[in-house]
């Protein structure tokens, strides 16, 4: 029954009211999008690699750019104060808040000069959007399951996530012409030859503000399916102490308790640690071995993939809406291995168009990992503790993402201290870790028994559930 849902999705089908949330969600989610590209990683990693070039040490820069990497995930560690002081609190007024406050981050960046005092204050300043941005992702994943139906809540996440990937994309590469070409790449007739490049990125930061801002407005007149009792239950859960708490330890206890979930996290884990440390090398493997400006850099270490997105995310959300996570993630992960295998070849031999289909396949796996990421918890959490589920998850990605780039980029500069022709072997050190999380994945599918997701509470210490059993027993 699940699948036969699963392919009747259609705007037309839902309730009238949720049609009409959906109906303000996408345009006010496609402008907040053109906001969440001001500081998106891969376009400031690029922007920065090419832009401070020269201004300071290739080894310290490449930590600078390390630092864009880090900071969408290392944001996510404060993720459990999100999910306490978003507990029981109206969720409408909590995300425009952290929202506003993403804007005037966004044009904090506008304001840094292009000096090294001026990187430094471009790295926290992005840490702090990307800090809102975690609050705002925390709280957006309990109104999308009080608002859509298991049945549907893949696909709806996926036609959001990819408009906001089309706008991060489409801007990056417009973004990265228009810098290169103030450098003359595109000839001396190219109009905005003779510009500072910075002096565009700036425009572009000023007016990605003001267009979040009509967004913030579009998406406030959302409504949360159930609001009052989802919130009653919420203050039940805090007054018998089983609500989220502001002590981290909290994270390890609820992996204590539901055991699958602590399993799945840590391949979850694995996976996205490899994942994360690939982000920060390829900028600096571009610049460096293939000699790349702002165009080729930002199309090929973000901008690209991104635009592959909305042609594999209805797969995906086909695959997602009929099957539990685990065994969605034990087929997904390998289109990560065979990715960074690829990309590892293309370096090593050099060989610069191979680049251009790593970027591709790379935009199809990150189609099912966003849905992945934003969904898979809802198939262990009850209801009631969802967001708890969701702050665990994402504080988790939080502290393979403090530890992951920055790891990558110390192994590839003392790589390069020793011998430049192998410092892209640190590829090797991310595969391993992709390639230890997709078996991870497998091996829960073996063992798991995974009956069919829907909105029932999945298996934790106070729910029955499934429980893990081996070929041998069944």
């Amino acid at each position: 029954m699940a699948r036969k849902a699963a392919g009747s999705f259609h705007p037309r089908a839902m309730p009238a009211p949720i049609r009409r949330n959906y109906a303000r969600e996408l345009p006010g989610t496609a402008m907040l999008s053109v906001g969440r590209a001001a500081f998106e990683g891969s376009i400031l990693a690029g922007v920065t690699r090419v832009a401070y070039d020269g201004v300071i040490p290739d080894a310290t820069l490449n930590y600078a750019v390390a630092a864009h990497a880090t900071a969408p995930a290392a944001a996510n560690i404060l993720n459990f104060i999100w999910t306490r002081v978003a507990h029981g609190v109206n969720k409408t007024r909590f995300i425009a808040a952290v929202q506003i406050a993403m804007i005037a981050c966004i044009v904090g960046l506008a304001l840094m000069p292009a000096t090294p005092v001026g990187l430094v204050g471009l790295v926290a300043v992005t840490f702090c959007a990307w800090v809102c941005w975690s609050g705002f992702v925390a709280v957006r994943s309990t109104i999308w399951r009080a608002n859509y139906a298991r049945s549907l809540r893949a696909r709806v996440a996926g036609k959001l996530s990819t408009v906001q990937t089309i706008a991060i994309g489409s801007l990056g590469i417009s973004l990265g012409v228009a810098m290169d070409g103030a450098k003359g790449r595109f000839g001396d007739s190219w109009p905005l030859v003779g510009v500072d490049p910075i002096t565009i990125f700036r425009v572009f930061l000023i007016s990605a503000a003001c267009v979040a801002s009509v967004g913030i407005a579009v998406l406030a007149t959302v409504r949360v399916r159930q609001h009052k009792r989802l919130l009653l239950a919420e203050r039940e859960s805090s007054a018998d102490n089983t609500g989220p708490t502001l002590n981290p330890v909290g994270v390890v206890s609820l992996l204590l308790e539901d055991r699958r979930y602590g399993a799945y996290q840590v391949n979850q884990f694995l996976m996205g640690m490899g994942n994360l440390m690939i982000f920060p090398l390829l900028p600096i493997i571009l610049r460096e071995r293939f000699e790349a400006g702002y165009f080729k850099v930002l199309l090929l270490s973000g901008a690209l993939g991104m635009l592959v997105v909305p042609f594999a995310v209805p797969l995906w959300a086909r695959l997602l809406d009929g099957v539990h996570i685990v065994r969605f993630r034990a087929f997904h992960s390998w289109v990560f291995v065979f990715n960074i295998s690829l990309l590892s070849f293309a370096v090593f031999a050099h060989v610069e168009w191979l680049l251009y289909v790593v970027a591709v396949f790379k935009g199809v796996a990150m189609a099912g990992g966003m849905l992945a990421w934003q969904l898979g918890h809802h198939d262990f959490a009850p209801s009631a503790r969802a967001g708890e589920y969701m702050g665990v998850h994402v504080t988790l990605t939080g502290v393979r993402g403090l530890i992951g780039p920055v790891a990558a980029v110390s192994v590839y500069n003392w790589l390069d201290g020793v011998d430049p022709a192998w410092s892209p072997a640190v590829l090797v050190l991310c595969l391993a870790f992709v390639l230890a999380g997709a078996i991870g994945f497998m091996q829960m599918n073996r063992l798991m028994d995974l009956t069919p997701v829907d909105d029932r509470p999945p298996a934790d210490s106070r729910t029955r559930g499934p429980a893990p059993v081996s070929r041998a027993e069944g």
